[in-house]
């Protein structure tokens, strides 16, 4: 029971962080160019990830996961975050929370499918919802205005669902991993990974440092600190005792704190098209999630000691 409430504490943080992340990257774009941005981020994270390895005493991470480990490195640290900065170049943040709602629904498909985690039987009605709803955000900001006008908000908007799918791809890298390292080693070794991968655009991150102002150079080093080294690694220390495709449903709160968080310090709120295509997704969410709900009822007690056990 204890460690279920740990888990979920650290899913809760990793929530907040995650969402201030979207505004942070929307604020800080205007200056720094995605790959930039991305690169910049990860240099301040893997500073404080391999301090705090070191710290920890966990070592090196054991051969077996080292796969994942760079699995999820390459495509969630590196790829994730450099199509999220470009697609909130084109789409503002709440639009962009919403599309990404896209990833859950995907990683409940591929841990049911590669991590044997299930397949529950509206999965596939709720994928049909979602993507529904992706559809209807990607409309309503084809109309809208500002830089490069329609067609730009729809290239953010794809932009987007291909990071949810980088997203995705990657928890399922991470996962496996979680079971053969602590969630320290994972999210270090992962962050050096996407580093790594960053490395062709340090070019344009010291030219683009030299003229940035103070407020978004902050802006980076606050993505480094909290939404990238504390939200990855509370976020693997919850998977690792959490299902994927459980864990994934946590980030379903994600956009409302978007939408908040930016209106609050952006002034941005999405176009009423925009939050119902956004409800859609959630309700997809409902609806894949909806099953297995009701099957938990009769067999609570076997449900608990199964959630209990550390995956």
């Amino acid at each position: 029971m204890g460690d279920n409430s740990r888990a979920a504490g650290a899913a809760a943080v990793t929530v907040v962080l995650w969402a201030s992340a979207f505004v942070s990257i929307r604020s800080a774009g205007g200056h720094f160019s995605p790959g930039a941005l991305a690169l910049g981020r990860l240099l301040v994270a893997s500073l404080a990830l391999g301090v705090m390895w070191l710290v920890s005493g966990d070592g090196w991470p054991p051969r077996a996961a080292w796969p994942g480990i760079l699995g999820s490195g390459v495509l969630w640290f590196g790829l994730y975050m450099i199509t999220l900065n470009w697609g909130e170049r084109e789409v503002d943040a709440g639009t962009a929370a919403m599309v990404v709602t896209v990833g859950p629904i995907l990683i409940a498909l591929l841990g049911g499918w590669l991590l044997r985690e299930g397949f529950p039987r509206r999965l596939g009605a709720g994928m049909a919802v979602s993507l529904a709803g992706a559809i209807v955000v990607g409309v309503a900001e084809s109309g809208g205005s500002g830089s490069g006008g329609g067609r730009a908000s729809v290239i953010g908007v794809e932009l987007c669902v291909v990071a949810a799918v980088c997203y995705a791809a990657g928890v399922v890298f991470q996962k496996p991993a979680l079971g053969r390292a602590s969630a320290v080693q994972v999210t270090t070794f992962g962050c050096f990974a996407g580093t790594v991968a960053c490395l062709p655009f340090a070019g344009q991150l010291v030219s683009q440092l030299g003229s940035a102002p103070v407020s978004d150079t902050l802006n980076v080093v606050y993505l480094g600190l909290f939404p990238t080294m504390l939200g990855f690694t509370t976020w693997a220390y919850a998977l690792a005792r959490t299902p994927s495709g459980k864990m994934g449903a946590t980030t379903y709160a994600v956009p409302g704190l978007v939408v908040l968080m930016s209106w609050l310090i952006l002034g941005q709120v999405p176009r009423w098209l925009t939050i119902a295509g956004g409800a859609l997704c959630l309700a997809g969410v409902a609806v894949s999630r909806s099953r297995s709900a009701r099957k938990a009822t009769p067999t609570a007690p076997v449900a608990v000691a199964a959630e209990n056990q550390p995956r």
